[in-house]
């Protein structure tokens, strides 16, 4: 009977053994699967954060733009102001209390033109660069090197780098 009893308790033994196995691989495999979907969900996480960092810089570019293109539609608009304040600073008067008037809206356009961004093209002196430039006539001089510019007709100004008015020069050689 005594190795009858202890039949049954190895057979209990081995069937906990294998119970306990079971539910060990149970337990590894939950945590196995547990280990996947947190990395499926830490992967989903970082590019939701790619996708809103993107966005957020993509929206900002978007919203510069718009304030550049709008603010260099309003100022185009006063560019030829600008330009006939400058022609009458040149014109010779005897009432030297007119011209200083002249002179200081002039400088007073020209500093709303900085403090909104607004800057004038280089151009006398510089290479011809079309996409800043816009050649009206050429001449040849021995003074001056290939596409340089020798005069300057109109101012050109740009904002943020886009230009909102070419300046008209003359291109040397």
């Amino acid at each position: 009977m005594e190795d009858m009893a202890e039949k049954e308790q190895k057979q209990e033994e081995l069937q906990q053994e294998e119970s306990t196995k079971t539910e060990e691989q149970t337990l590894k495999d939950t945590i196995l699967m547990q280990k996947q979907k947190l990395e499926e969900q830490e992967d989903r996480l970082k590019r939701l954060m790619a996708e809103f960092d993107n966005y957020k810089k993509r929206s900002s570019k978007e919203r510069d733009s718009l304030y550049h293109s709008l603010v260099g539609d309003i100022f185009t608009s006063l560019l030829p102001v600008i330009d006939n304040l400058e022609k009458a600073v040149q014109a010779k008067t005897e009432d030297e209390g007119y011209k200083q008037g002249v002179e200081l809206v002039l400088k007073q356009m020209q500093d709303v033109l900085k403090a909104n961004g607004v800057e004038e093209i280089e151009a006398v002196g510089k290479t011809f660069d079309p996409e800043l430039h816009e050649a009206v006539s050429s001449v040849v001089d021995e003074n001056l090197g290939e596409k340089e510019i020798k005069e300057e007709y109109r101012k050109g100004y740009k904002i943020g780098g886009k230009v909102i008015r070419h300046s008209m020069v003359v291109v040397a050689n």
